[in-house]
């Protein structure tokens, strides 16, 4: 097994590898306020030898916690060099690479020419430095004295430097900054404005909450129709809770109808899902199980197929929950009230909750970056614009909504965000329920969350190219229109990306070759550190993980920059679907909280509203599947880590930059340097996350 590269083994268990201190007091009668700050002044030999042991005690805690600290970044460094040994030069443990996709893209090559100019001119300035070749600006070589051939092609370097690559650099440079500081200004004020919803205790509250009919013989007759669907493809690891947690949703059972829509190719996860939807159908829910051959469209084609069912007319809201979901019983009740006496709302989106947000780093990292999005960007979204991106799940959709845009598109692998932008642009309204949440998993492995990251991030520019003339054409205010095209898709979806990427992995490292043109430090190191503290404001717990999290998403830059252009331009990679892979972990405390909601199961075996009773006629007769007599074991698939060239390729880079900074004595660059490659580092070679070599 790799070694274990976690910072919360620290800090949470304090398995300090430093020397032990034991400290042996006299009287142990003393409290904490004067260990913690003894009083300076004292008088009096007694008081005065007492407080010399205090602080004393005070200072070996405090060196026994330096220690302890040191201990692990030694031990953090070790395990770096082992994991360097063993996967990129003996290159042992490592999985076999794909030999579908291609072996080197556009970009990786681009960054390996930037880390071979790198390299020879650290190289060529290292020599410079012995030799003595020092200037304080560019000047025509004659005025130095030149003796030599080496010298004279230095210096003409140097001239040529300042006159024709500093200028462009330069723009370029404040190009990436002007952009910076435009999507740092759209933080602030997204965080003012959850400050403001706060402070003020802003939250959407339904007209008529109840939903109880006053017909004392049909109490359930004001309950509307609702139909639950949960789309999933070999979700081997997670169906069972998922059907379970649906099935057990606090809702009148003859207006509910689930709808398991199972698109896996294996045929024995087939046979598990039917036969949990026979289980819970033979307790009295009506639940039906739906299978295609093929997947085309995806998740967008396994929905629109649903959809057409000639029965989803007698239903009035959808509500889709992923595989890996399981909602409280109360969900239905505290979303669907919203669209009482509320003709106009189209969809309610429901939070996320992690049941392994503290399972590694990788997850807490993604746990502060999903609670940003939801606590801030939807909340503030759905307050002051009724507009926000669905996130596919956990969601309640009107149908009418739904039909009336277009329904779901198979023309992007972001069709929750396609058919939100379309709903919006017909003029309907969105609402954000931040205290309505949905329990799920996050990616525990690098592999699996990069591919998620480029899905999520090729899919908004496809659908930027697709919808920017419907945006254009449609007739809703200017106000929308430009929030749409500049804030949503351009300024978060585009510039977020591009800067992040450019700005600290390109434009950084080279400006220490090129020092005429300068990036400032309050770029590099005091607006990015008031960014990540913003970010880590919604989970505050997470705060130990501040620096981590900066280093963390700039890495991640090059994955989103990639995934970006990959869907601007329509490569290839911009239609892959990847089905993010499940553990099937649940948490204990969310479980043990989920069984103290008593779900209202009112197993009705009257007349359907729903015109479902022929479909129940035909499903009691289908008999399920027997049981097979002995358990079949699935052969596991040999597991490994991977190599990830471009974070490997960017790690030299901006190592190699770091190398040169010290040449000019740059100390905030040289920091930044180096643990942004340190952290380009552990993650290309698979240090985080789930090790399973």
């Amino acid at each position: 097994m790799a070694p274990s590269f976690d910072f919360m083994d620290w800090w949470n268990k304090e398995q300090h590898q430093g020397t032990p201190v034991v400290v042996k007091m006299e009287n142990p009668n003393y409290s904490m306020l004067e260990i913690e700050s003894p009083k300076p002044g004292f008088e009096g030999g007694k008081d005065k030898g007492k407080n010399a042991k205090q602080l004393t005690w005070v200072l070996l805690l405090k060196a026994h916690r330096a220690a302890g600290c040191v201990a692990w970044v030694a031990q953090g460094l070790w395990t770096v060099l082992a994991a360097i040994k063993k996967r990129l030069i003996l290159r042992q443990g490592l999985a076999d690479p794909n030999p579908d996709r291609p072996r080197k893209g556009r970009l990786f090559k681009a960054i390996i020419g930037f880390l071979v100019f790198a390299i020879f001119m650290l190289c060529v300035e290292v020599a410079a430095h012995m030799m003595g070749w020092h200037f304080a600006g560019p000047h025509w070589p004659p005025a130095f004295g030149v003796t030599n051939l080496p010298h004279a092609i230095y210096v003409s370097w140097i001239y040529f430097r300042a006159q024709y690559i500093a200028p462009p650099l330069q723009f370029l440079i404040n190009f990436c900054i002007y952009l910076f500081l435009l999507q740092s200004a759209d933080r602030i004020i997204l965080c003012l404005g959850c400050v403001w919803i706060k402070w003020k205790n802003i939250k959407p509250i339904p007209v008529n909450p109840s939903l109880e009919s006053d017909d004392v013989e049909q109490p359930d007759k004001g309950y509307p129709m609702v139909l639950v669907q949960i789309p999933m493809c070999n979700e081997r690891e997670v169906y069972e809770q998922s059907i379970s947690a649906v099935c057990q949703l606090d809702w009148p059972r003859h207006r509910m109808l689930v709808q398991v829509l199972d698109d896996s190719d294996d045929v024995e996860t087939q046979f598990l899902i039917k036969g949990e939807v026979a289980k819970w159908h033979q307790k009295g829910i009506n639940i039906i199980y739906r299978h295609r051959t093929n997947r085309t469209g995806y998740k967008a084609g396994n929905l629109k197929s649903a959809m057409n069912c000639a029965y989803v007319k007698d239903y009035e809201f959808v509500t889709i929950f992923d595989a890996d979901f399981q909602p409280k019983a109360d969900f239905l009740k505290r979303t669907v009230p919203h669209f009482r006496d509320n003709p106009e709302l189209g969809l309610v989106q429901a939070r996320w909750s992690f049941v392994n947000k503290d399972e590694n780093l990788l997850t807490r990292l993604q746990n502060i970056n999903l609670s940003f999005h939801f606590e801030v960007e939807q909340q503030v979204n759905g307050v002051f614009i009724n507009f926000f991106g669905f996130n596919g799940t956990a969601g309640v959709w009107r149908i009418k909504a739904l039909e009336e845009c277009g329904g779901w598109l198979e023309r992007t692998t972001v069709e929750d965000m396609d058919v939100a932008v379309r709903a919006h642009l017909c003029g309907w309204k969105f609402i954000f329920l931040n205290d309505v949440r949905a329990l799920c998993e996050l990616p525990e492995s690098y592999e699996t969350y990069r591919k998620q990251q480029h899905r999520w991030h090729s899919g908004p520019m496809q659908l930027f190219r697709l919808c920017l003339p419907d945006i254009i054409a449609s007739k809703v205010s200017t106000w929308k229109k430009a929030n749409m095209i500049f804030l949503f898709f351009l300024l978060r979806k585009l510039i977020l990306p591009f800067y992040s990427f450019t700005l600290f992995c390109i434009i950084l490292p080279v400006t220490m070759f090129v020092p005429e043109a300068q990036l400032p430090v309050w770029v590099v190191c005091y607006i990015p550190a008031l960014m990540s503290f913003l970010n880590v404001l919604p989970a505050p717990r997470s705060f130990p993980f501040l620096i981590p999290y900066l280093l963390f998403e700039n890495t991640m830059s090059v994955t989103k920059f990639n995934a970006m252009i990959s869907g601007l331009f329509q490569l290839s990679s911009a239609h892959e679907w990847v089905v993010t892979k499940k553990t099937g972990r649940s948490s204990e405390l969310d479980l043990l909280a989920l069984q103290d909601v008593k779900p209202n199961v009112k197993l009705s075996r009257g007349t359907s509203l729903s015109g479902l009773d022929a479909l129940k006629q035909r499903q009691e007769q289908m008999q399920p599947l027997p049981p097979p007599l002995l358990p079949i074991a699935p052969i596991p698939k040999k597991k490994a880590n991977r190599l990830y060239r471009k974070e490997l390729s960017l790690a030299f880079l901006l190592l190699t930059a770091a190398a040169r900074s010290l040449l000019s004595a740059k100390g905030v660059h040289f920091y930044f340097l180096l643990f942004q490659g340190i952290s380009f580092l552990v993650v290309g070679l698979d240090l985080i996350g789930e090790q399973v070599s």
